[in-house]
């Protein structure tokens, strides 16, 4: 099973260092590009991570990078 491709662009967000954030795997979530649970009973699980440096992160949106929870510029071949 494929994830759903939330959108074709990075969200970009504002992250706190040290803080907890689960990013959505599966692409249902309606608060992208966080889980809000809506993989439950699926195969996906959301991916847990802290970023080590606050500010401005580029998370994926297509679900699809190689370095996730962060953008690798993979949704441009989409």
């Amino acid at each position: 099973m494929e994830p759903k491709i939330a959108q074709k662009a990075p969200y970009v967000v504002e992250l706190e260092a040290g803080k907890s954030y689960y990013w959505c795997a599966c692409g249902q979530s309606k608060n992208q590009p966080f889980c809000d649970g809506s993989h439950r009973g699926g195969e996906f699980v959301p991916l847990p991570f802290q970023p080590e440096v606050s500010g401005t992160k580029y998370l994926c949106g297509c679900k699809k990078s190689k370095n996730p929870p962060y953008c690798d510029g993979t949704h441009k071949a989409l």
